[in-house]
């Protein structure tokens, strides 16, 4: 680019753990020796300084009202500072990329209520909330002005292609990729003893590593239960990342007998240590676009268990590294922990992972974000002429 591309990043909660958080953060230092201007748009941020902000905070009651006012507050912002492109991590109808990091609303609702009773898809189907969500999504993907979207994964573009009057050629898969040095298997040893003497198991148990926020979403449930099923006191888990409903996980691996070896270490920051300690990544998740954890985890030399509605569940499938089960059947995810501990004696199923994520490079992930915002800046550029 030959001036400087001024770039808005909007996400209304900017925090160290969130997978969208990490995608931009990674992408940055490509993005700005690439000769990007970035401005975070946001209502309250953590990790972005000294880097510009620019802070809109207008007064709400409860979440359709918080997301709302925030939507309203930030498109005035990004109109009145003239961005050349405004890359919204938010629904918000207007913006000129969206990157669909969450997915699609609608699906997760679909999902939700398949599994739940009539009185729970009722309660989705009145939720003010859900509702404005919903309208939010739509009315943005079908926006006039929406030049492109980042799909993380090729099950997400499907989605939404599926769900909204789009044009294929605007949905970009751009995976988030992942710092191979930052998460790499020459780091394990350093952390592996300590960390596996505070979760407090033997030398040879197998540690399966669950990492994320939103248990439900992520199918903590169906974890420990498959914990229970495959009857092994050689199997533990450990669970990174928070949640408000935390202790009715905790209460549940205690009435199906696994409490003593399932450890809740909460939200934290750097997950290497635990990566480090852990044997294999389990998420049987019920709706997940493609979290940033299973590429750390590759990285890291970790295999993975992943869930069919993973938008990584593709990538494990094509290029190794790991196992696919169902969702929502711990039967089969604990039919798949034995096996990923019998496939890891000899180290081959780890060096495949590391192979795996070498393909999704940070790097590789800046080109291409560098190469879209210049396809369609110069687009722009010759639209005003």
């Amino acid at each position: 680019m030959s001036a400087k591309l001024r770039l808005a990043i909007v996400r209304q909660r900017y925090t160290p753990f969130g997978g969208a958080e990490r995608f931009v953060s990674r992408a940055l230092p490509a993005l700005e020796a690439a000769g990007t201007d970035v401005t975070l748009i946001a209502r309250s941020w953590e990790a972005w300084e000294p880097k510009r902000v620019i802070r809109v905070d207008p007064f709400h009651i409860g979440r359709r009202w918080r997301d709302h006012s925030f939507a309203r507050a930030a498109r005035a912002a990004w109109r009145r500072h003239g961005f050349d492109l405004v890359q919204s991590h938010e629904r918000i109808p207007g913006c000129d990329i969206y990157r669909a990091g969450d997915g699609v609303h609608r699906r997760w609702l679909e999902i939700r209520g398949a599994r739940g009773s009539a009185a729970t898809r009722l309660a989705l189907a009145l939720s003010p909330y859900h509702r404005y969500v919903c309208a939010a999504e739509r009315a943005m993907f079908e926006h006039p002005r929406l030049r492109a979207v980042i799909c993380n994964s090729r099950m997400v573009r499907e989605e939404i292609l599926r769900g909204f009057r789009i044009e294929p050629e605007k949905l970009h898969v751009i995976y988030s990729g992942v710092d191979l040095d930052q998460f790499n298997p020459g780091a394990a040893p350093a952390w592996r003893g300590s960390t596996r003497s505070e979760i407090g198991c033997g030398p040879r148990d197998t540690v399966f590593l669950f990492v994320g926020s939103g248990f439900e979403r992520k199918g903590l449930d169906t974890a420990i239960e498959a914990l229970a099923y495959a009857n092994s006191q050689a199997f533990w888990l450990v669970v990174v990342g928070k949640d408000r409903d935390a202790t009715r996980y905790e209460a549940q691996a205690r009435r199906a007998g696994v409490a003593a070896r399932v450890r809740f270490v909460g939200a934290r920051e750097d997950v290497r240590p635990y990566y480090a300690g852990a044997d294999c990544l389990v998420l049987p998740s019920r709706y997940d676009p493609f979290p940033n954890t299973v590429l750390e985890a590759l990285a890291m030399g970790l295999p993975v268990i992943a869930s069919e509605r993973c938008g990584a569940a593709d990538v494990l499938r094509e290029r190794g590294g790991g196992f696919v089960a169902p969702p929502d059947d711990a039967m089969d995810l604990a039919r798949s922990m034995h096996q990923a501990d019998r496939a890891l004696r000899g180290g081959a199923l780890q060096r495949v992972a590391r192979s795996t994520a070498e393909g999704f490079g940070i790097d590789a992930t800046a080109r291409a974000l560098v190469e879209l915002y210049t396809q369609l800046a110069r687009a722009a550029q010759r639209e005003a002429e």
